[in-house]
């Protein structure tokens, strides 16, 4: 998704010839090995071979040679589409890296966002489109209706916006300005505003978080007191607290989500999670 110096900032060179690369998720090395000539008396695959067949069997339990394919994750909640894609749990390991830097991290955030953008219109609309090609005229289609609005939740879901719009470049852009107080941990709203023809657009809600879920459940209520109709959440983590409290609130409402992490901490942080999404985006941790 992005150019080669981004994805050589995030992933270390290969392992040396004849080295195994221990890394999680890493392929399998190619490179031949010499098999050592069975002990005096014994023949490669009789006795040596049932020694072998249970060091595969146990290699199996290893994390390093464990298949690296993303376990079925179906969700536990009819308004929650978790993405499943190996890419997006790559990214969001990177992410989730306290290591990462404000560079990389705003990468992952626009790179995964793009990926969630892909799962989130798969059944917009369509209607047909005659279109003339070099040959022939033929019949095509395009998405139907106005235009796709993204509203980003400032600030962190501005990381998000370039990501959608390079799948949809021609989307709408609104915000919503809201921000968490820290002791009640209830949104305050200081800023609103999105394109005419509300009730006639898709609107997408874009924040990296869905912690306690007060913020996402105050920026579509005021889309709808603004007459829209249809609405979805795109958001990086969600915690089971913040997609409950928005299912009650608008369950019309669909969240689409890279993962559902475990739980919130006393201080409202979602757990694993990856820290302060606004502040590892713009370098103010």
């Amino acid at each position: 998704m992005t150019g080669s110096s981004s994805a050589r900032d995030r992933h270390p060179d290969p392992a040396a010839p004849g080295t195994p690369d221990d890394r999680p998720g890493a392929a399998p090395d190619p490179t031949p090995r010499a098999t050592p000539d069975p002990p005096s008396g014994t023949t490669s695959g009789t006795t040596s071979g049932t020694t072998s067949a249970s060091r595969s069997a146990s290699d199996a339990h290893r994390p390093d040679r464990a298949p690296a394919t993303v376990p079925p994750a179906p969700s536990p909640y009819p308004t929650l589409a978790l993405a499943r894609h190996p890419l997006v749990h790559h990214k969001l390991t990177l992410l989730r890296d306290r290591h990462t830097s404000t560079k990389i991290f705003k990468e992952l955030v626009d790179e995964i966002a793009l990926l969630l953008a892909y799962e989130a219109t798969g059944d917009l609309p369509l209607e047909p489109a005659p279109v003339e090609t070099p040959l022939e005229p033929t019949v095509g289609y395009r998405v139907s209706g106005k235009k796709l609005t993204l509203v980003p939740i400032l600030r962190a879901g501005l990381g998000m916006v370039d990501g959608v719009l390079r799948l949809v470049p021609g989307a709408r852009v609104g915000h919503v300005g809201l921000y968490r107080d820290h002791d009640t941990l209830e949104p305050v709203d200081y800023y609103f505003r999105v394109p005419g023809d509300v009730a006639e657009r898709d609107f997408f809600v874009l924040d990296p978080m869905l912690a306690t879920g007060g913020s996402a459940t105050s920026a579509v209520s005021s889309l709808k007191r603004a007459g829209a109709r249809r609405i979805r959440l795109l958001c990086i983590v969600a915690a089971p607290a913040g997609v409950e409290r928005l299912a009650r609130a608008h369950p019309d409402v669909r969240v689409f989500a890279a993962a559902l992490d475990r739980e919130l901490n006393a201080q409202g942080y979602i757990l694993p999670g990856l820290g302060d999404a606004g502040d590892r985006l713009f370098g103010t941790r």
